[in-house]
């Protein structure tokens, strides 16, 4: 049996992690994402808003979560947390401890059986708190700058949570970058496409079929050719 994980933190955890994740971004991720890799982000100004929100983006590499972090003000980083799994995520006690106090995920089970706890209800709080949420509908990391079929979990999170707006972003590069199963960085621009918020009217097909459009209207607004 692995280990088990740290408790994990309030939303938006302690002091010592929000000092952390303040070195954390100011000292690392912030010039690797900025200066190393560069970013060309179109409509930003619609992520610079309080919470609470649900951000929704295509999952490539784990350079995604970072790179959507940075686009948020060092003021804001506290709110900002990422979904992750927590399978992957609280598997091993050091990556835990760096996912959950660094980071700042939120974990959530990829599988739930009947008894269990309410897997979106530390989701829910977060939100509740006025935080900002980081999702992936697809569920885990795709091959590079290639769209997946979106899950239908975030429907769930939004029923739940139907005055909390959720924003569509398109990006493309991290999967060039750092694709999954590689540990070699290797400086690509990433661009970030962020669209119009949507919200929760009552039907889970309608809202997940909108959803879907519009982060494919962003990516055909790159005009990407496929990668290969």
């Amino acid at each position: 049996m692995p280990p088990e994980p740290p408790a994990r933190p309030a939303a938006g955890g302690g002091r010592s992690s929000r000092l952390l994740k303040l070195l954390f971004f100011t000292l690392v991720v912030r010039p690797v994402v900025l200066v190393v890799l560069g970013l060309n982000v179109r409509r930003r100004e619609r992520l610079r808003t309080p919470g609470p929100a649900i951000v929704v983006a295509n999952h490539n590499s784990h350079l995604d979560t970072l790179v959507l972090m940075t686009l948020f003000p060092l003021r804001q980083l506290a709110e900002v947390r990422p979904v992750a799994a927590a399978d992957y995520f609280l598997s091993k006690r050091w990556l835990a401890w760096f996912a959950l106090e660094v980071i700042g995920i939120v974990p959530l089970s990829r599988t739930v059986r009947a008894g269990d706890a309410d897997p979106l209800a530390e989701c829910v709080r977060h939100l509740g708190d006025g935080g900002i949420l980081i999702l992936y509908p697809e569920g885990s990391r795709g091959d590079p700058e290639r769209l997946a079929a979106f899950q239908g979990g975030v429907a769930h999170l939004a029923r739940r949570c139907p005055e909390v707006p959720v924003v569509p972003v398109f990006l493309h590069g991290a999967g060039k970058s750092l694709p999954r199963g590689e540990a070699l960085l290797v400086p690509f621009i990433c661009d970030v496409f962020v669209g119009e918020s949507l919200v929760w009217a009552g039907d889970r097909r309608a809202f997940m079929t909108g959803l879907d459009g519009a982060i494919r209207a962003l990516a055909a607004e790159g005009g990407f050719p496929p990668w290969e």
